[in-house]
């Protein structure tokens, strides 16, 4: 018994060990448009977005941190867009339409426009939609109303961002 129990936890060992460390690839750009591609590029390669943020690097530099699938996972499994704009209800209106093309919110950025990143698993299509609602204001007290009024329509806290203004991201997940 013992014996069986000893070649068990060599095995376990053993395959923890075999087991890779993460891998990750950082990507750097002043350029919205760049950013994009080469997230998309990554993805194709078997990463997934892990975080970004901008603004407050060096030269304004957007920078995003992608992590290496697991062997076994598709490769271009992921496709991601970078929204970008100075305007709130802009950028309302582009959140929504790439929830309705499959896309859900995958992180946000600010400097000097309010930049999201969205994210469609290709393996999920036919997955019906989200609805999102960005709430924007100077006020801190109206804030904390909106947020409540959107959380009785059914919202779920996202994100926050200030440029500008307050500004949170709430999705509504479809049923």
């Amino acid at each position: 018994m013992t014996r069986y129990l000893i070649a068990a936890l060599l095995l376990c060992t053993g395959l923890a060990s075999a087991q890779k460390s993460p891998e990750y690839k950082l990507l750097a750009t002043s350029r919205t448009s760049t950013m994009e591609k080469e997230i998309n590029e990554a993805a194709r390669e078997g990463y997934r977005f892990a975080g970004t943020m901008g603004g407050d690097t060096h030269a304004g530099e957007i920078i995003t941190i992608m992590r290496k699938l697991p062997d076994g996972d598709d490769k271009d499994r992921f496709q991601y867009k970078l929204l970008a704009t100075e305007r709130t209800g802009t950028m309302q209106r582009e959140m929504q339409e790439a929830a309705d093309a499959g896309y859900e919110y995958a992180g946000q950025m600010a400097r000097g426009e309010v930049m999201l990143i969205v994210e469609r698993d290709k393996t999920e299509a036919s997955k019906s939609h989200s609805q999102y609602r960005l709430l924007a204001t100077s006020r801190t007290g109206t804030m904390e109303k909106e947020l409540n009024q959107a959380a009785a329509d059914g919202f779920e806290f996202m994100g926050l961002l200030k440029r500008g203004e307050v500004m949170a991201i709430m999705r509504k997940r479809a049923q």
